[in-house]
Formats: structure tokens, C-alpha cells, sequence
């Protein structure tokens, strides 16, 4: 594959992060990288390609997190970090360490998306 038709995926993975359409962007950036492994590109094609990869994949936990967390606040107001991970394992979702779903609720808040705060292993949520 030539550097432009790489340039040109590495946007259309930019256009579906930006239509809200991680799975599809990851689907796009497994082939990007396989491409990637046995390209001679520039150094700036292969970073892009895997912070592109990073941000994909930390906006698609976030999405399903932020799904599990908006049903569970309908009969709760705290949460612990363990019963959302419990919910993401059992639901074949995600298997995310303890640190990294944290890291995703507080980007999650640092966002606005998620109105609470983070207390020891619980996340107290706001009322709307």
C-alpha cells in the first residue's frame, strides 16, 4: 500500500471516531496495522496510526461504560468500580483492569459526560 492510500485510511478512521463509530474505526485500524508491520512508512504515519488506535479504543470503553453506568444510575447514585466490571466481564463487553476503568470513568467526568465524582472504589453520582 502507497503512504496516500494509508494518509487516506488513517482519515476515514478519523471520520468514523468522529461519527461516534469506535467499533467500525477499530475494525479499520487492525488492517492499518497489519499494513503497518510490513510497510516501510514514515515514523509519523505509524504514530499516528497507533495514538489514533489509543484514542479509538479509550472513546469505545468509555461509550460502553457510560451505558452500563446511565442504567445502573437509574436505581443507584453510587456505584462500585467492581459491580461495573462485573457487569462489562459478564455481558462479554470489555475485561478492563481496575486501573484503566477508572482511568475511563474519570476521563469520562473530566469530559462532562458522566456528572459525579470519584470516591475510594465507588463513583457517587449527581443528580441530573
Amino acid at each position: 500500500m502507497k503512504a496516500e492510500e494509508f494518509i487516506k485510511q488513517l482519515n476515514d478512521v478519523q471520520e468514523l471516531m468522529q461519527k461516534e463509530k469506535y467499533k467500525e474505526a477499530i475494525i479499520l485500524i487492525e488492517k492499518l496495522r497489519e499494513i503497518e508491520k510490513n510497510a516501510d512508512f514514515d515514523y509519523n504515519l505509524a504514530h499516528r496510526l497507533y495514538q489514533l488506535d489509543s484514542n479509538c479504543r479509550s472513546l469505545y470503553n468509555q461509550q460502553i461504560i457510560l451505558t452500563i453506568i446511565n442504567e445502573l444510575s437509574k436505581k443507584y447514585r453510587s456505584i462500585r468500580f467492581q459491580e461495573i466490571n462485573q457487569i462489562l466481564r459478564a455481558n462479554n463487553k470489555l475485561d478492563l483492569t481496575d486501573d484503566i476503568l477508572r482511568r475511563e470513568i474519570e476521563l469520562l467526568i473530566l469530559r462532562n459526560q458522566l456528572q459525579g465524582k470519584i470516591e475510594k472504589d465507588n463513583i457517587v453520582l449527581y443528580s441530573r
